[in-house]
């Protein structure tokens, strides 16, 4: 069964051996597990719904609880400690087109906002509800989930845009065929949620990021109907696809969608590369994009998050050995992994690799096989269980993520990294910061962050909650600053939510801003789709 205060089945754990946490204790100090609520503590504080009945709306409590939040930190402690200030008032499960149409009229007609719900991933604060406004209606598109056509010759596949990544891969797999998108929230993520969230999956080097693969598709709005046909090519003006991309429920609801897939490779290799330092795998990296390899993977670990990596894995023999073989290869100090996929044919497959190898072996790169790049490829999906298992340790975890040019990498990484390591001095506590480089493209890449502290531990559990969210705040607030200052995007992949909302004024300008709001009011005059969400 999924958890509904913490990441996926909860027949699944990530366990944390002796090692491992000793690794944790010696960087930032022994944590003291937070006092959780219960789900019947939770469930009693959830107030009357204020919306009229519907046959196809759930009034009921858990169903309410379970569409209030995502995965963000602070979605986090909300659940964990019972402190969530908001509920929906109903939740919707549309089988159809129609019943989608009916619950936007039905929300219309009781002064309810509408909130779009896929699989609940969301890091950012999409489906979160706003305190203090009208009723709200969570629509979940879950049902939503069918392969509807399927076009071989074309390689166009249309589906419910409520299809997991699971369903959806599994129907494609059936006809020999992938989308290629593989977000770390695969398993619970949705279609159109990655659509209206411009989201990235991490073989998006070789497959395309999702605008790229995304085709056409409906979108029910309160103002009508928007069908994009799924058009190879078109320069009839500007692409309404963009105006769905990214629009994170504000437009409306995407209830199909057709996207561009391609056929399954016949094979599919990952190698692991180590570097003697982040910047020499950094140049090594720069110039295996600008030479535009068919890869489908390069990922940058700095040391830090090499070391990270390892010692979480907890195979400290093999580690040793690792070491030792390094050694002898002369990287005796910081060792920076690198992972590079590639997928297709056979013979590509093969050549890729071999330029990769020519092009890392000059700037010290050591090649170890396809050992840790098939451990990466098996564990990947099971990464975001280990939030679970920490949070019981008593440690918060959270990650950061933007997109500059090769030029600003250097500095961005390493004044965000020295920010975040001291942004809880005030308190006496220590943060535990790495960093990779894991959407890369020719002119420049994504840098993904991930910082760990610990939870406060005063055992009681509302000022707990709030301390440990304002030591998420400061440190939220101070790397974002640090992204605008080097001029990269407040977001690469997760999109604007709530948590962002601060921040994109300043990357999209007034201009930008005011016409996105005129989108907006075009397709809902009344402002009941998702508000507060990409602009306040």
């Amino acid at each position: 069964m999924k958890r509904w205060n913490g990441w996926g089945d909860d027949s699944f754990n990530y366990p944390v051996g002796e090692g491992p946490r000793c690794f944790i204790e010696d960087l930032i100090g022994a944590g003291s597990p937070p006092i959780d609520a219960t789900l019947s503590e939770v469930l009693t504080s959830i107030p009357q719904s204020r919306l009229p009945a519907h046959p196809l709306v759930s009034l009921e409590p858990l169903d309410r609880l379970k569409h209030a939040r995502g995965h963000s930190l602070p979605d986090w402690i909300a659940l964990r400690s019972g402190l969530v200030d908001a509920f929906p008032d109903g939740v919707a499960y549309p089988a159809d087109l129609g019943h989608v149409r009916d619950l936007l009229r039905y929300a219309s007609s009781a002064g309810a906002c509408v909130i779009p719900y896929g699989g609940g991933t969301s890091v950012v604060g999409h489906i979160n509800v706003q305190g203090g406004g009208p009723p709200c209606l969570s629509i979940d598109l879950g049902r939503l989930n069918h392969l509807k056509h399927f076009d071989m010759l074309s390689h166009l596949a249309t589906f419910g845009a409520g299809v997991s990544g699971p369903d959806l891969e599994a129907q494609l797999r059936a006809r020999g065929c992938t989308l290629g998108h593989f977000p770390q929230s695969f398993e619970y993520s949705t279609l159109g949620g990655w659509i209206v969230t411009r989201s990235s999956g991490q073989q998006s080097l070789g497959y395309g990021r999702i605008e790229r693969l995304f085709a056409g598709g409906c979108l029910e709005s309160p103002a009508g109907t928007l069908v994009l046909p799924p058009f190879p090519a078109s320069a009839a003006g500007p692409d309404l696809r963009e105006a769905v991309l990214g629009s994170e429920g504000r437009l409306g609801i995407l209830t199909e969608a057709t996207v561009r897939v391609a056929p399954l490779p016949q094979r599919e290799e990952f190698h692991g590369f180590f570097f003697g330092s982040f910047e020499d795998g950094l140049q090594a990296v720069r110039e295996i994009m600008q030479a535009r390899l068919p890869l489908c993977l390069v990922r940058l670990s700095t040391a830090g998050e090499t070391e990270t990596n390892l010692a979480l894995a907890g195979h400290e023999r093999v580690i040793r050995v690792l070491k030792g073989m390094l050694s002898l290869r002369g990287l005796t100090g910081e060792r920076c992994m690198l992972l590079v996929g590639c997928a297709g044919r056979r013979g590509m497959v093969s050549a890729a690799v071999s330029q990769v190898k020519a092009i890392a072996q000059p700037h010290g790169g050591v090649h170890l096989g396809q050992t840790f790049g098939k451990q990466w490829h098996k564990s990947r999906f099971r990464t975001p269980y280990l939030r679970n298992t920490l949070w019981e340790m008593g440690y918060a975890i959270d990650t950061l993520e933007t997109a500059v040019s090769w030029t600003a990498i250097p500095g961005l990484v390493a004044e965000l990294e020295h920010v975040l390591r001291i942004g809880l001095h005030d308190v006496g506590e220590r943060v535990h910061v790495f960093t990779h480089l894991s959407h890369v493209y020719p002119y420049g890449s994504s840098i993904y962050t991930t910082y760990l502290y610990r939870c406060s531990s005063t055992k009681d559990r509302e000022l707990d909650a709030s301390e440990t969210l304002r030591r998420w705040k400061v440190l939220k607030k101070a790397a974002c600053r640090v992204i605008l200052s080097h001029g990269g995007t407040i977001s690469h992949q997760h999109g604007v939510g709530t948590d962002h909302l601060a921040y994109l004024a300043p990357e999209k300008g007034p201009l930008g801003v005011a016409a996105l709001r005129s989108l907006c009011s075009c397709f809902d005059p009344q402002g009941i789709m998702n508000p507060g969400k990409l602009l306040a």
